[in-house]
């Protein structure tokens, strides 16, 4: 399914709620960039501008929260969340699941390069201590990526009388 235009601004609003979740308090690894990637990959006709809004998401947020030097890494996956969402058929728990999964081999990567010696070691604790971050990263993934497409899903039901 695509969008028309009067989908495009409930999904940019839907985007802009999930952007400020990001700036709230919230457990470590429990945000909507992932959904919100997965989310635009799968609805958004323009292939840029679902590959930008996460970018964008992220740059917003991390002005005020901090920038660091994985940045260039954990765009990178978002990048490719969001083709994960162009190539899927639909936004299913496997698809989530995939996501995550990801998220936490990429952005772990360069977390073991940068700041653990770059052998079998630090890579097995590297990614042994991350656990946790994963955890927390899939149940907020499947948590936003649930409510962006139930919010979205009522409000076309409510609002766009001309889709069937």
């Amino acid at each position: 399914m695509r969008l028309n235009k009067e989908e495009m601004r409930v999904v940019l609003g839907l985007v802009l709620i999930a952007l400020i979740t990001r700036l709230l308090p919230h457990p470590p690894n429990f945000a909507p960039i992932t959904s919100i990637a997965l989310f635009t990959g799968f609805h958004f006709v323009n292939k840029r501008l679902a590959l930008f809004i996460p970018l964008l998401c992220m740059f917003l947020t991390d002005l005020y929260l901090g920038v660091h030097s994985l940045m260039p890494i954990i765009y990178l996956s978002f990048v490719l969340i969001s083709m994960l969402g162009l190539k899927a058929k639909s936004i299913s728990f496997g698809t989530v699941l995939t996501a995550s999964t990801l998220f936490f081999f990429i952005s772990n990567l360069g977390v073991w390069y940068f700041y653990y010696p770059t052998n079998w070691a630090g890579l097995s604790s590297c990614f042994i201590l991350a656990i946790p971050f994963f955890i927390n990263s899939l149940m907020g993934d499947l948590f936003y990526t649930s409510v962006l497409q139930f919010s979205f899903d009522k409000l076309k039901q409510s609002s766009f009388t001309t889709i069937k």
